[in-house]
């Protein structure tokens, strides 16, 4: 089974400074950061269609639809080949590239190829290249389909789908069994496929949990579009302000912050005394049951802070969660990689060794089948300060985020004091993910 190596490697005596000076540090940062923006950011400012053009060349190559035909066929080839290697490659986790691809490149590295490139995976992904591929043969339209998407239906398909991955990845025994991959894989994309089928081609951007997450993560992008169509940069913040809030988007960021906890926590000396000695499905409905409370933790005490915010500024109480979700998302993305930094750069070099090798037949395709990982690449120091600095800064720009959209919303004083109880929250979120990621 794989293991995150973002917990194994560095700890708090790794730390640049003493781990309660961290503790504290990156608690007064956040509320320091709140103070700050009362006297300095007076006024709404983030807005998404704000940005200046790339030069003419630039944005030429970037939209050239040849690069995304590549693009395209290098990741349905990528994927067709391990899937193949999910039932024709080793049978064990550790000589088969699929575990190692699917949960360190892809679904660690869509983090950062995401915040760099925007709406990555909405562009290359193999499945709407099937869709539309299909639908070319048979003549149809690829953003037609049978019958329309429901609006009420929102993002709730997508967070099934990221709940149920998450759920693999965290509590499921035998997670990493390449044939039982292959057999997630060719189900969650037939399902997808189905789905598209029926609806077109928008049923991706609701239902596809990979393809919505990437796209939240690149709202965060320094590229983006002016409202002509031009390609842009842009400031990150004013793209995360452009989200939309629709039924299911609340849920689908919350388990993303919710589920990263938990990996956080069963890391930790108390929940491995808790859980004691159980293996296999004998720990899964602890697990299960873990993985749920600390979701539920997240929704519950963001929840709670976004109607306490409006009770300031409107007499009716009016909730507002999903007026203030753009603020969890850089939140979520610091989580993401506080907690797998390392496993990208350490056990992302194995997917690369395997990949040379798919379906252990003796080949070397790229020349890399001898190689070992390097532990050396990063050490342990700057994972740690890596973690911090990522927890810290995400709360930040959340802090930046939900002040923006406050004083947007509300009027006079209640655009502070409707803050208070997020800022609270966020503190807490804050002491929480430095404490289970650096403490023992």
């Amino acid at each position: 089974m794989i293991e995150v190596l973002a917990h194994g490697v560095g700890g708090r005596t790794d730390l640049p400074v003493p781990f309660w000076m961290a503790l504290y540090g990156a608690g007064i940062a956040v509320v320091l950061s709140f103070a700050a923006l009362g006297f300095l950011w007076p006024t709404p400012r983030l807005r998404e269609d704000k940005g200046r053009a790339l030069p003419g060349p630039v944005a030429a190559f970037l939209g050239s639809p040849v690069l995304l035909w590549v693009l395209r066929a290098l990741v349905l080839a990528a994927t067709l080949v391990l899937v193949g290697a999910a039932f024709l490659g080793a049978p064990g986790e550790e000589s088969n590239p699929l575990p190692f691809f699917l949960y360190v490149i892809f679904w660690v590295g869509l983090v950062p190829v995401s915040l760099l490139f925007g709406a990555f995976w909405r562009a290359v992904s193999p499945l709407r290249t099937i869709h539309l591929l299909i639908s070319r043969a048979s003549g149809s339209d690829p953003e037609e389909g049978l019958r329309e998407l429901p609006p009420r239906l929102g993002y709730w398909p997508a967070v099934a789908g990221i709940a149920g991955f998450l759920w693999l990845e965290l509590v499921a025994p035998d997670r990493s069994a390449p044939r039982m991959l292959g057999v997630v894989l060719v189900v969650y994309g037939a399902a997808q496929l189905v789905g598209a089928s029926l609806y077109g081609a928008g049923w991706f951007a609701r239902a596809e949990a990979f393809e919505v997450y990437s796209t939240l993560i690149g709202r965060m992008s320094p590229f983006g579009r002016l409202p002509d169509g031009r390609l842009a940069l842009r400031n990150p913040l004013g793209g995360l302000a452009g989200i939309v809030p629709e039924p299911g988007l609340v849920a689908f960021v919350v388990i993303l912050l919710g589920s990263t906890a938990f990996d956080g926590v069963t890391r930790s000396q108390w929940w491995t005394s808790l859980a004691g000695d159980a293996t296999g499905w004998a720990a899964v409905p602890m697990g299960t049951f873990g993985l749920v409370l600390c979701c539920g933790v997240v929704a519950v005490t963001y929840v709670v802070a976004t109607r306490a915010a409006g009770r300031p500024a409107r007499a009716d109480g009016e909730p507002l969660p999903g007026a203030f979700v753009h603020s969890v998302v850089p939140i979520a993305i610091g989580y993401a990689i506080a907690h797998y930094f390392s496993l990208l750069v350490l056990e992302g070099q194995q997917a690369w060794i395997l990949a040379s090798d798919p379906f252990a037949n003796g080949a070397d395709w790229f020349g890399t089948s001898d190689w070992t990982i390097d532990f050396t690449r990063v050490s342990a120091r700057t994972i740690a300060s890596t973690q911090i600095g990522a927890i810290v800064v995400g709360h930040v720009l959340g802090v930046i985020a939900a002040h923006d959209r406050a004083i947007s919303l509300f009027k006079g004083r209640a655009a502070v004091k409707g803050q208070y109880p997020l800022l609270a929250v966020m503190v807490a979120y804050t002491l929480g993910g430095v404490a289970l990621l650096l403490g023992t």
